[in-house]
């Protein structure tokens, strides 16, 4: 993975900016002994943000911006001067990802569609000059107040693949090829286990110019949803797709044992996987003759539809893709979505596995960031509220 320019996981530092300090200045100007307060006020802080953006479709351009800071906000000045106001700053992600609380592990955001913003942390405020108080009892304050502290956080980036159809199976289940042989999409094929190692997605064409996305993930192993082989890491590009395609060559031994092994992975990683739906492709049956076919019929599942295939020889393709298109926009699926879209539970990262295999692998291993302090001296930053005048 090191030399793939797939980058679905990054972990940056996240720092808004402070408010500015108000300022205490009292007006001095020749035949004015008296001019009392001017004392303007402190600019807000940057605040940082999560913008979606369609022309990114991995985090590659996060994978070395390992700290985000947003700017400090000016301080006040005489003569009513209000501080300067900090830039915001603006994270550019591809659709479809999630963002946890590295810490914690706890779900903040998702961003899901090009051009919505989310606000990850907000600018501290900035503090009131003594202007803002005088009274007439007190019309010549000697105080104001400090901005506000500025907020930080570690963010986990996390992307899952928008797909209409994903493809699940074992390894060398013939994945990547029914992906090249139905689209323009060139995954590396080859005859070992694991030759996948980075998701893919291909554009599937289909009559009257209409077209849906296929997305292969690497194949998944028994014990998957524990952390064996690559499935863990790439199981979450799965729960964004609309329908599941379960395949399962056709020179196995048991087809419908494997279909279980399959499905009780996805149902351990996550239940909500099951209420999507699914289709079972029989694949390399230029293998099979058709008397053995029809013996297989005999003990596949009946709840879900069956296609023989072969991307070798095209034989079941166009079949497929009538089946998948059908699946795709039947009303069932369409009432799915739109739910799915209101009541999506996000489920928060367990963190402890995580920082057990960092303990294994370096016991004295810290922080792989540095947090920065770099407050001044004499700033008050406890909390304030603001008085009206």
């Amino acid at each position: 993975m090191a030399d793939s320019n797939f980058v679905d996981y990054v972990k940056i530092y996240c720092r808004s900016g402070k408010g500015g300090r108000g300022s205490m200045h009292l007006r001095h100007v020749k035949y004015q002994p008296n001019g009392g307060p001017d004392g303007g006020d402190g600019g807000r802080g940057g605040s940082v943000y999560l913008r979606g953006n369609h022309n990114y479709w991995t985090l590659l351009h996060l994978k070395y911006q390992r700290h985000v800071y947003a700017e400090h906000g000016g301080n006040g000045g005489r003569d009513k001067c209000h501080g300067t106001d900090g830039k915001d700053v603006y994270i550019d992600v591809p659709c479809g990802t999630v963002v946890y609380n590295a810490e914690t592990g706890k779900y903040v955001c998702d961003v899901t569609y090009d051009g919505q913003e989310v606000l990850l942390l907000k600018g501290g405020r900035g503090g009131l000059g003594n202007f803002q108080f005088r009274t007439s009892t007190n019309q010549a304050p000697r105080y104001a107040q400090p901005g506000e502290p500025m907020q930080e956080m570690t963010i986990i980036l996390e992307l899952k693949l928008l797909a209409d159809v994903g493809l699940v199976g074992f390894p060398n289940a013939g994945k990547s090829t029914l992906v090249s042989a139905v689209s323009n999409a060139r995954p590396k094929i080859a005859n070992y286990p694991f030759t996948t190692m980075e998701p893919s997605l291909g554009i599937v064409g289909y009559h009257d110019n209409k077209s849906f996305v296929m997305a292969d993930i690497p194949g998944i192993i028994e014990g998957a949803a524990e952390g064996k082989g690559l499935g863990l890491r790439f199981l979450r590009h799965i729960e964004r797709n609309s329908l599941l395609l379960f395949m399962i060559p056709g020179d196995t031994d048991d087809i419908k044992k494997d279909y279980d092994i399959l499905f009780n992975e996805l149902k351990q990683f996550n239940p909500e996987l099951l209420d999507k739906h699914r289709v079972l492709a029989i694949t390399k049956c230029d293998l099979l003759d058709d008397e053995l076919i029809e013996m297989l019929k005999e003990t596949l599942p009946d709840d879900l539809p069956v296609v023989f295939i072969s991307a070798v020889t095209g034989q079941g393709l166009n079949e497929l893709k009538d089946v998948l298109w059908n699946e795709l926009n039947s009303e069932s699926n369409k009432l799915q979505e739109i739910t799915a879209e209101d009541t999506l539970v996000h489920r928060d990262k367990d963190m402890s596995r995580f920082y057990d295999e960092v303990r294994e692998e370096d016991p004295e291993a810290e922080d792989d960031f540095e947090y920065v302090d770099d407050e001044e001296e004499g700033d008050e930053l406890e909390d304030f509220e603001y008085e009206e005048v």
